[in-house]
């Protein structure tokens, strides 16, 4: 085995911490390599943020000795009632299955302080876990209340509402989701099909439109633009849907002919051409 590069090591997981990458596996390889040839000792004050980056990748990939250890040696210099460590200690017990119990420990630190960004995350995630999903959504909201630009829990937000058929709801979300990132065609879409699933027609065939423009020739985009531009013509409403219906249908074909001549390729030229 090579010598080990102790300050690159040490440079390497700073650069992880500043960029709020997890890299657990390489974290933990690297920790317990640090921790196995008594590297640690020499880096003085700032080895704390090393023990608890490397607990908490400890965590992810199971290994829960090495995480342990770590905590074993934080709980040396941090009170035990400090919110950092009783995070730590409530990750350990989601880690040992006890998940009533980190439940309570993330509720006490919200309890402390209420925008406690990762505890919260972890209580939204264990309510999850444990299939609390109206106390997840609960939890999500009074989140977004603090951190209203995090747009992965608006999207999640936005999951547990159409787990539960709530369209309206899932619409703001997605509305909010527009608002922080206007040119990201995946919100754009979702937005789409939960307007064709309330039946908004012409928002929905817009919206399919702005994924168009955004990212050409997108297949489910194009699909939902024929359904919407169909529903409209049914409907009378035919200002734009004609043309709308016969150009997804052109870029459709153009897009499946491109693709070559396999069995499905052909299947659904077919059904292109007659409908």
């Amino acid at each position: 085995m090579s010598r080990l590069d102790s300050a690159a090591v040490v440079e390497e997981l700073q650069s992880y911490r500043l960029t709020n990458e997890r890299k657990s596996e390489r974290v933990a390889a690297l920790g317990a390599r640090l921790i196995r040839e008594k590297q640690l000792s020499k880096l003085g004050e700032q080895v704390w943020p090393i023990y608890e980056q490397i607990a908490v990748a400890a965590f992810d990939v199971g290994d829960l000795e090495l995480a342990n250890h770590c905590i074993a040696q934080l709980r040396t210099r941090f009170n035990e009632k400090s919110l950092r460590f009783k995070r730590l200690t409530g990750m350990k017990l989601e880690a040992e299955g006890k998940l009533g119990q980190a439940q309570a420990v993330y509720d006490s630190i919200l309890e402390q302080d209420e925008t406690n960004m990762l505890a919260s995350k972890r209580q939204i995630a264990l309510f999850k876990e444990r299939r609390k999903d109206q106390e997840a959504m609960e939890a999500l909201t009074k989140y977004l209340d603090t951190y209203y630009d995090d747009h992965e829990a608006w999207l999640e937000l936005c999951h547990l509402y159409l787990s539960k058929h709530a369209y309206e709801q899932a619409a703001f979300c997605c509305e909010e989701l527009l608002l922080l990132q206007p040119g990201n065609h995946i919100f754009h879409l979702k937005y789409a099909e939960i307007m064709f699933t309330l039946h908004n027609y012409p928002l929905a065939l817009k919206q399919y439109c702005k994924v168009l423009e955004l990212c050409k020739d997108h297949v489910r985009a194009l699909y939902g633009l024929d359904l919407c531009a169909s529903k409209l013509l049914e409907s009378k409403d035919t200002e734009y849907a004609q043309d709308l219906h016969a150009l997804a249908k052109e870029r459709l074909l153009d897009v499946y002919s491109a693709k070559g001549t396999n069995d499905t390729s052909k299947v659904v030229q077919t059904y292109l051409s007659m409908v």
